[in-house]
């Protein structure tokens, strides 16, 4: 039995996941993180790491990024892994990040989805095969109209992905109207759409000369990556100190 800590409890992901959990026999929250005591769970809440005296075998991470200090300091004093979901961390938290995974187990994902990381190696599959035949590669990624960043993270990590297999040759293209010219050749286009509800989309497109081989991942709601949280939390329990992510999972 895997026993988490829940860090971001009360929020929109900790509550998807606290849910989740209630089915399922192989983990449990043993105690919630948070500044929000509104509603009542079936473990202990505290306002804080500092005021939690119960012991976990790993923290999923889905809270603002303001108590992050106090996150690295009690997993390296409690030698306690962490599932690393907070997005918007500072390059300096990132690093902080890094060097804690010399004491104990991190994991960091752009996207906790185990869909969209199984989709990351069959595109770098793909792509030792397709560009080699001279296909272009363009990315198309869909949110709710209220996401901030575009392009996503999501959307930056599948491009990284295919990037990885292309020894980082090629160039990112956000934005072809500021210039009238060809396509280059050794460049991936990211495209971002913004409207509505859509929770989630990423299509990846092969163009060839004749033909287009299209990938595609829908997420249809939160549950994908609270259900990655949980899949990444039951693997990390356990592990030396390193920096790992939904890769190791998957693999």
């Amino acid at each position: 039995m895997t026993k988490i800590i829940m860090r971001g409890c009360n929020g929109k992901m900790g509550q998807v996941i606290t849910e989740l959990l209630k089915e399922d026999e192989n983990a449990k929250i043993v105690a919630g993180i948070d500044i929000n005591h509104a509603i009542k769970n079936d473990y202990p809440v505290f306002t804080s790491l500092k005021e939690c005296n119960i012991s976990a075998d790993v923290i999923i991470d889905f809270a603002s990024s303001k108590g992050f200090d106090d996150l690295i300091d009690y997993a390296n004093e409690k030698k306690t892994p962490i599932v690393l979901c907070t997005t918007g961390l500072s390059e300096e938290q990132i690093i902080l990040a890094q060097e804690t995974s010399k004491n104990v187990a991190v994991l960091k994902s752009a996207n906790m989805s185990l869909g969209i990381n199984t989709l990351m190696k069959l595109l770098q599959a793909a792509t030792q095969v397709l560009v080699d035949g001279g296909f272009d590669i363009e990315i198309v990624e869909k949110h709710h109209n209220q996401k901030l960043d575009a392009p996503s993270g999501t959307a930056l990590a599948l491009a990284d992905s295919i990037n990885e297999v292309l020894n980082n040759e090629y160039a990112y293209q956000y934005d072809r109207s500021k210039e009238l010219a060809k396509r280059e050749k050794k460049e991936i286009g990211i495209s971002a759409v913004r409207g509505g509800t859509i929770v989630g989309e990423h299509e990846v497109i092969f163009a060839g000369t004749d033909e287009v081989i299209e990938f595609k991942h829908t997420a249809y709601s939160k549950a994908i990556f609270a259900k990655g949280a949980i899949q990444a939390a039951k693997f990390l329990a356990g592990k030396e100190p390193g920096m790992y992510d939904m890769s190791h999972v998957i693999g």
